[in-house]
């Protein structure tokens, strides 16, 4: 049971509704009466973010993300915001850097604003996961992550399958022969944590030496790989984000070795490289489209799953191939 269908009960407007449940006094005495009735008899309890984007709504929704430098980051502002566009909802970005402090700032910052919800885009959590600022939040908007969900009232997610998805790279090495297959990630988030994961379940006789966690940059990667190569013995090569695979990839071919070779993301960085890499989709536009679609469902007052997952797409290039 949602807001339309006590509107269509009672034979009144969505708006009319609206107005009942927040108290209007543009409401007849008999109107009210037959709404609050049906309301009562069918047990329909209102969702607090359900304001209907007209009825006390500023049309402004809050994108929070960490860093807008980042590719994968950058794109998924660009994809909600053009969508969001579309239902003629403006949009104010807050990027808050990788400190708690600065998450909290800019969640702050957002709220002050009266915005009708918040899209999070990168990780807003703390060290070990710290999210009690995020349920605080939640508490006055609603909020929907795009590769993250927490169990929480008024948080909303849509996320690629990532552990899964890890899980089958490693399969996908395995089936070509590959026995040692080295790991690279960056920083620790819970999008980092899943595909890591799916590494370690699939790997079958795991060495932990072949994990490496490096800076998100190519030098870094690249100076990192080199160094793994020096010293262990590797047939194949993953990596969390695209460019940490370009990277060990041209510290491979520098040390004369062809390995197969795949990254994560699909980003366009996986299309520029040389030779062009083999990566994983994440589905990051349908992740965008869903989260938009999820958030209006939910200012609309609609039943809404409150997660959403989706299957990643193994994407194949040069530098590896399943055939």
């Amino acid at each position: 049971m949602n807001i339309y269908d006590i509107a269509e009960a009672a034979g009144v407007s969505i708006a009319t509704v609206s107005r009942v449940i927040g108290g209007s006094d543009k409401v007849s005495a008999q109107t009210r009466e037959r709404v609050q009735e049906i309301i009562e008899q069918t047990g329909f309890v209102p969702n607090p973010f359900a304001r209907g984007l007209g009825l006390g709504s500023i049309k402004l929704i809050g994108l929070l993300c960490t860093d807008v430098s980042d590719i994968f980051f950058a794109q998924a502002v660009s994809n909600v915001e053009q969508q969001l566009r579309q239902y003629d909802l403006g949009t104010v970005l807050c990027c808050t850097g990788e400190k708690l402090s600065g998450k909290k700032q800019g969640l702050e910052l957002l709220l002050s604003k009266k915005v009708d919800a918040i899209i999070l885009i990168g990780s807003p959590l703390g060290a070990d996961n710290d999210h009690a600022h995020l349920l605080e939040a939640a508490k006055q908007c609603p909020l929907i992550g795009i590769n993250l969900y927490i169990d929480a009232p008024g948080i909303y997610g849509v996320l690629s399958d990532q552990k899964r998805a890890m899980y089958d790279n490693v399969n996908y090495l395995q089936k070509a022969g590959c026995s040692k297959i080295a790991y690279f990630y960056d920083r620790d988030s819970p999008a980092n944590s899943a595909k890591l994961e799916g590494y370690r379940s699939a790997i079958t006789d795991l060495d932990e030496r072949l994990i490496v966690q490096v800076k998100k940059d190519l030098d870094a990667a690249m100076e990192a790989a080199d160094n793994l190569f020096a010293t262990h013995q590797v047939d194949g090569i993953l990596a969390s984000e695209d460019i940490l695979a370009v990277g060990a990839y041209k510290a491979m071919v520098a040390r004369g070795l062809d390995l197969p070779t795949i990254g994560f993301n699909n980003s366009i960085i996986a299309r520029c490289a040389t030779p062009p890499l083999t990566s994983m989709d994440n589905m990051l536009g349908s992740l965008c489209s869903i989260a938009v679609t999820q958030l209006m469902d939910v200012l609309k007052g609609k039943d809404v799953p409150r997660k959403i997952s989706l299957a990643c797409h193994l994407v194949e290039r040069d530098t590896f191939r399943t055939s």
